[in-house]
C-alpha cells in the first residue's frame, strides 16, 4: 500500500471496514467456516492483530524523510539497498509499536476465541468458573491470562531493544539517569 497509491485506495478502505466488524459477533461463523478448534482460534487472533500492524507499517514507511531518499539516490543505492538500509531501519520503531498493540490484542483475541470455539483452555475455564460463580478461580484465570499477555508484550519489547538499540526510544533511560547517550 505504501508503494502503490491505487492499491492503497482500493484495499485500505476494505481493510478498515473489515476491522470495524466486531470479531466477537462473527466468531461463531469462524467455527462454521474453518472448524472447531485451533484454526478458528488462530484466525480470530490473526484478524484482531493484523490491523494495528498494517496501520503502523503504512505510517512507518510513509514517514521516511524525503531527504534520506535523496541521499541514498546520490550514492546510487539500489531499490533493495534503499529498503534494507533506509526504509526498514526508519520504519522499525513504528513497526514495533504495532507489534506491541498486536501482542496485547492477541492475548485478548485468544481468550475470546476460546469463549466461542473451545472445550478447553484458559478462556474456556474462565467461562466455566464464571458460570459456576467460582470467583477465586475466575480471578486466578484472569491473573494467569494477564501474565501471559504481559509476557508476550515483554517478548516484543525485548526483541525491540535488540533490533533497534540505536533508536531514541531505547536510549531514553540513559537520559533519565544522567548518563551520556554514547
Amino acid at each position: 500500500m505504501v508503494y502503490s497509491k491505487g492499491f492503497e485506495q482500493v484495499f485500505y478502505p476494505l481493510l478498515v471496514v473489515l476491522q470495524i466488524i466486531p470479531k466477537i459477533a462473527i466468531a461463531p461463523l469462524f467455527i462454521i467456516w474453518v472448524g472447531f478448534g485451533l484454526p478458528s482460534k488462530v484466525l480470530l487472533v490473526f484478524l484482531l492483530s493484523f490491523f494495528p500492524i498494517v496501520v503502523n507499517s503504512i505510517v512507518a514507511f510513509k514517514s521516511i524523510e524525503p531527504d534520506v531518499y535523496d541521499l541514498a539516490k546520490s550514492y546510487r543505492a539500489s531499490r533493495l539497498k534503499v529498503f534494507w538500509k533506509v526504509e526498514l531501519p526508519g520504519a522499525l520503531p513504528s513497526l514495533f509499536a504495532g507489534f506491541k498493540v498486536a501482542a496485547a490484542l492477541s492475548a485478548t483475541a485468544a481468550v475470546v476465541a476460546e469463549f466461542v470455539a473451545s472445550d478447553n483452555g484458559l478462556g474456556y475455564l474462565l467461562l466455566n468458573y464464571n458460570g459456576n460463580m467460582n470467583t477465586s478461580m475466575t480471578f486466578a484465570v484472569i491473573v494467569v491470562l494477564s501474565l501471559l499477555g504481559l509476557l508476550l508484550y515483554g517478548i516484543v519489547e525485548l526483541v525491540e531493544r535488540w533490533a533497534i538499540p540505536w533508536h531514541v526510544s531505547q536510549r531514553r533511560d540513559d537520559f533519565a539517569v544522567g548518563k551520556s547517550p554514547t
